[in-house]
Formats: structure tokens, C-alpha cells, sequence
């Protein structure tokens, strides 16, 4: 009768000693994988179309409301809560923190895409890239610097590192007689670019 409640402890003793140890594979196992998490995977995962409402801080102060619609390679697009408002894209660089609902926050931290590869074009797409493509639809925009002012007209070349934008009422679509000047702006210098239509379909 000992000899049987002595393998029970033993076998209790075993039993513990295994859940603590697996416990701490497991524990280990999810701190490696929050190292591997980056900023990107996490929006990624809240890049819906049911996704939640977010509020972007930027440098300047100014923030931007809305909903993720795309994650690019550095930068995001944000749709207005009301969508006819258009969309704001945002330089990374020029973000200074993202603000959700703890719940949306956490279910991001869970993203199953930690270490993959960007899968779609436009999550390799640089700001240039898509800049540029606004140019080409000629597109009206107001562009937000990082000293607070904005400027709108349209955007007339996105080069390497700055683009080219006319400077007209954001109402009128480019003409030369609307033109009031012309300004070089560096991407670095640019702290969100608004378009008044809808870009993404999302």
C-alpha cells in the first residue's frame, strides 16, 4: 500500500516537474517570437476591412483618425472614418505612435506573419513609388509637413528623395493659370500626404 501511494507521489512529482518545464519552453518559446514581431507584421494583421479605428500621432502633433487600408514599406495609408473623406499616407518615419483598443492591440502582438515575407506588391511599394502614381492619375493633394503647414496642389514628379508639387487650390484641378508657384519637397520633410478620393480598396 506504501509502495503504491510513493509511485503515485512520484509520478505527481514527474507530472509537475514536466508542466513547469514545458510551461518555460513554451514561455521561451513566445518571448523569441515577440523579438521577431516588427512594427509592420503587427499592422499587417489589423489591415482589414473590418479592422479597427485607429489614431496615428505624428511629429509635428497633428494626428490622422481613421482605419489601416494599406502597409507599404515605409509607410501606411489610413482611410478616413468617413470614407468619401479620402485617405492620409503616412511616412513611418514620421509616425510617432499608433492608438487602438487594447484588445485590437493585443490581437495584433498574436500576428502569425512575424517573420514572413512581404506578400503583396503593395506591401513592398515604397512612399516614392506611390507618389509617383499619384502624379501620374494627377491627383489633388495637401501635402503636411513636419513644421505643421500644408500645402495643397498636385504633385508633379516623385523623384528619389523629394518630389515636385504645384501649388493650387485644392478644389481646382491643375491648370496653369491656377498655379500660384512651384515647390522641391523632400520626402523627409513630409509628414502626410491627403488625397481627397478614395486610393485604396480595402
Amino acid at each position: 500500500m506504501r509502495w503504491d501511494r510513493f509511485f503515485e507521489d512520484l509520478e505527481d512529482q514527474l507530472d509537475s516537474e514536466w508542466e513547469a518545464e514545458r510551461a518555460a519552453l513554451d514561455s521561451e518559446a513566445e518571448r523569441l517570437r515577440l523579438a521577431r514581431l516588427g512594427l509592420r507584421d503587427r499592422l499587417r494583421s489589423l489591415c482589414t476591412v473590418d479592422g479597427p479605428q485607429i489614431s496615428v500621432e505624428l511629429l509635428a502633433g497633428a494626428g490622422v483618425r481613421g482605419r489601416l487600408g494599406a502597409v507599404g514599406a515605409d509607410w501606411v495609408g489610413v482611410i478616413a472614418p468617413d470614407e468619401r473623406a479620402g485617405v492620409a499616407l503616412l511616412p513611418l518615419a514620421a509616425v510617432v505612435s499608433f492608438g487602438m483598443p487594447q484588445p485590437d492591440l493585443l490581437r495584433s502582438a498574436r500576428a502569425d506573419a512575424a517573420t514572413a515575407a512581404p506578400t503583396t506588391l503593395r506591401e513592398r511599394m515604397t512612399l516614392g513609388f506611390v507618389l509617383r502614381d499619384v502624379a501620374r492619375r494627377r491627383m489633388p493633394v495637401a501635402v503636411q509637413l513636419c513644421d505643421g503647414r500644408t500645402l495643397t496642389g498636385t504633385i508633379d514628379r516623385a523623384l528619389a528623395d523629394h518630389l515636385d508639387l504645384a501649388l493650387h487650390d485644392g478644389a481646382e484641378p491643375r491648370r496653369a493659370g491656377a498655379v500660384s508657384g512651384m515647390r522641391m519637397i523632400p520626402l523627409a520633410a513630409v509628414e502626410a500626404v491627403r488625397l481627397e478620393r478614395m486610393y485604396f480598396d480595402v
